[in-house]
C-alpha cells in the first residue's frame, strides 16, 4: 500500500516538473527548425570533415570528373548512387557520367562527400525530400545541380537546462 502511494506521488511530482518547461515540439510543417551553418563538407587535402547538417546533395558539374569514387564509397552502405550518362560534355569529365542519387536508399552518411577528391559533392541543409512515388526520390545530375531553397523559422537555443527553440 505504501509502495503504491509512493509511486503515485513520484509520478505526479515528475508530471508537475514538466508543466513549467516549454515544450520542444514544433508545429511542422508550419514551423521549421533553423540549422546554423552550412551543410556537411569534406576537405580532401587535410582529410578533415567539416561539421554540418547532412541533407540533400548538391553536385557541381564543373568539378565532377566521373571518377565514380562516390559510387564506390556508397556500394557497401546503401547502394544509392548510380553513375549515369549526361548529354553535356565537360572538358574535365571525359566519360560524360555523373552521379544520380536515389534518396529512397540513401542513409545520409556522407561517405560519398568524403570520397570525392574534387569537391564535386556537398550536402545541404535541405531535409524535406518527400515524394508520392519512388521515382520522385531519384535525383538526376541536373536536379542535384540546383541549389535548394530552405525556409527555416526557429533556431535551437542551448542553455544550462537543455535545448529549446525560439
Amino acid at each position: 500500500m505504501i509502495g503504491t502511494a509512493t509511486g503515485i506521488i513520484r509520478a505526479l511530482n515528475s508530471g508537475i516538473k514538466h508543466l513549467a518547461i516549454k515544450r520542444f515540439t514544433l508545429r511542422y510543417p508550419e514551423e521549421k527548425l533553423k540549422f546554423v551553418g552550412d551543410g556537411y563538407q569534406f576537405d580532401p587535402s587535410t582529410g578533415v570533415g567539416i561539421a554540418g547538417l547532412k541533407g540533400r546533395h548538391l553536385l557541381f558539374h564543373d568539378h565532377c570528373t566521373g571518377c565514380q569514387l562516390c559510387s564506390i564509397a556508397c556500394e557497401g552502405v546503401a547502394e544509392a548512387i548510380a553513375m549515369v550518362k549526361v548529354p553535356e560534355e565537360h572538358k574535365q569529365n571525359k566519360k560524360a557520367i555523373m552521379p544520380q542519387i536515389d534518396y529512397g536508399k540513401c542513409v545520409f552518411c556522407g561517405l560519398c562527400v568524403d570520397a570525392c577528391p574534387f569537391y564535386a559533392l556537398y550536402m545541404t541543409n535541405d531535409y524535406e525530400l518527400s515524394s508520392f512515388s519512388k521515382e520522385g526520390l531519384i535525383y538526376t545530375p541536373a536536379q542535384l545541380q540546383v541549389k535548394p531553397y530552405v525556409a527555416q523559422d526557429s533556431e535551437i537555443i542551448i542553455t544550462s537546462r537543455g535545448a529549446t527553440h525560439g
